[in-house]
């Protein structure tokens, strides 16, 4: 893979993760009574649309393409999942550890991106304030277990 594929594969793993993550916080976020883990959930929100835009304003320096998003099926797959699992328990626990579950795949495949690539500076810093965003959320949502 050439470097320039290379980054625009990082780029485009770091937007559907970003995606998946605003996409989630969207699907959850009708499920949610407790005020505080609503405010904790738009700050989070606000981080991934942020990411994106980071993303967005640096991509043309590596593809004449859009990034990736998630695709309609993944967004079904996600609102399904969070359906099926809140239908007996929607509590603010059970909200928190969804959350908490599909954060931690996000730091996973950031960590990865971090120590299997080697990408530019700019994009190395991106993944590195995408996973401490990420970090950051699970220390955030424990409170709410």
């Amino acid at each position: 893979m050439s470097k320039n594929n290379e980054e625009v594969n990082v780029l485009d793993e770091l937007n559907k993760g970003a995606c998946m993550g605003r996409d989630a916080i969207h699907f959850i976020m009708d499920k949610v009574e407790d005020e505080n883990l609503k405010k904790e959930l738009d700050r989070q929100y606000r981080e991934y649309k942020e990411i994106s835009e980071e993303i967005n304003k640096i991509y043309p320096e590596y593809s004449e393409d859009e990034p990736h998003k998630t695709s309609a099926m993944n967004k079904m797959m996600t609102w399904y999942g969070i359906e099926m699992k809140t239908l007996m328990d929607s509590s603010t626990s059970k909200i928190a550890e969804l959350l908490m579950q599909g954060t931690n795949m996000g730091i996973i495949e950031g960590r990865r991106l971090l120590n299997d690539k080697n990408t530019d500076e700019e994009i190395n810093k991106l993944v590195e304030k995408y996973v401490q965003v990420q970090e950051t959320a699970v220390e955030k949502l424990k409170p709410f277990l």
